[in-house]
């Protein structure tokens, strides 16, 4: 069965492309290469046999999405990663997110309409904000977000549902994504930050190989158990395989309209404990400063993933020292092999 993959030439997308292929579909890619590279096309060839079907194309162009739709007519399902995702640069540029995430989206549900569909909607743990209780679980509620990034993510959510009651032909299942870090066992994929990366652990890797200084701790004075902000972590393979999860779960005869579920290990990890397992992992000293805190972040997050395993019949298996060490396996060989 054919499945649509928006953003899958990006971090999560590409991985699970490759799970897709595993599992026994055919994956067709989008992506506006805003955030990516072309070059992992070529990439995921060498990982699953063959170069998957690919369109270079901006999902906000509603003219290009209607002719993708008249295109692949037959795909079974969609999984929609392609949006813009930096908390701290939603902050400084609102707009541009509101217009990626919402217009991509839009166009998606509205070229598709009326044709039976399994969609899996790329979501966050920052619909929850700060919660009360942790672990958090799906039934937590949806607090006002830290940053028009969290903002689209919420709406998209709200977007999703109101489809679904108003009598939609789609199953929709969003996933709320904790931390995804790490590579392909390969490393012949990962994460391809461009320009600064905006996430901790690319950071950590391209400090540790000289193309960074250093590393800067955003805050130590947090009511965590060493001051730095707690994340759930979460292996970007097994990330992927559980798209694959939710799409297998949407073609049960039983499943109708829209569900929700926890994506992550369980369990939180501080930013200084991250930096203290890439260096127990791989062996190398990292260069590390403590700085201010920064706008948009969440004090500590961590899923309760109980749902997950129960329903989804899915859970997380690679530990944290697997998505460091993997993690640098790639930066090492995107050093030696630059795409």
């Amino acid at each position: 069965m054919k499945i649509l993959v928006t953003g899958g030439l990006g971090f999560i997308g590409s991985h699970t492309v490759v799970e897709l292929v595993n599992a026994g579909y055919d994956p067709v890619i989008v992506d506006d290469l805003s955030n990516s590279d072309i070059k992992i096309l070529d990439q995921l060839a060498k990982i699953i046999g063959f170069t998957p079907k690919f369109y270079q194309l901006n999902l906000c162009d509603e003219a290009a999405v209607k002719q993708l739709a008249a295109d692949e007519a037959d795909i079974t399902g969609i999984i929609h990663f392609a949006a813009s995702k930096a908390v701290g640069e939603s902050v400084q540029n609102p707009l541009k997110y509101y217009y990626n995430n919402f217009y991509s989206l839009i166009n998606l549900l509205r070229v598709y309409e009326g044709k039976k569909l399994n969609f899996v909607f790329s979501s966050s743990c920052t619909v929850y904000g700060q919660p009360d209780v942790l672990p958090v679980t799906e039934d937590a509620p949806v607090k006002a977000a830290e940053s028009p990034y969290g903002n689209t993510k919420q709406i998209a959510e709200e977007i999703l549902k109101d489809v679904v009651k108003s009598g939609s032909t789609f199953n929709i299942t969003a996933l709320r994504y904790f931390n995804p870090v790490g590579a392909h066992e390969t490393a012949l994929i990962g994460e391809l930050p461009i320009g600064v990366p905006q996430n901790l652990v690319p950071f950590i890797t391209q400090t540790a190989i000289g193309k960074r200084e250093k590393i800067t701790v955003f805050g130590n004075d947090y009511n965590t158990p060493d001051g730095s902000c707690i994340r759930d972590y979460i292996h970007v393979v097994d990330l992927a395989k559980a798209h694959v999860a939710a799409i297998k779960l949407m073609e049960q005869p039983d499943f109708k309209g829209y569900d929700v579920f926890n994506i992550g290990t369980g369990t939180g990890s501080t930013v200084l404990e991250v930096i203290k397992a890439f260096e127990a992992s791989t062996g190398v000293e990292l260069n590390y400063q403590i700085g201010a805190r920064r706008e948009g972040d969440i004090e500590k997050v961590w899923g309760d993933v109980t749902k997950s395993a129960q329903k989804l019949n899915w859970k997380a298996n690679l530990d944290l020292d697997t998505m460091m060490s993997s993690a640098w396996a790639w930066e090492q060989y995107i050093a030696a092999n630059p795409l």
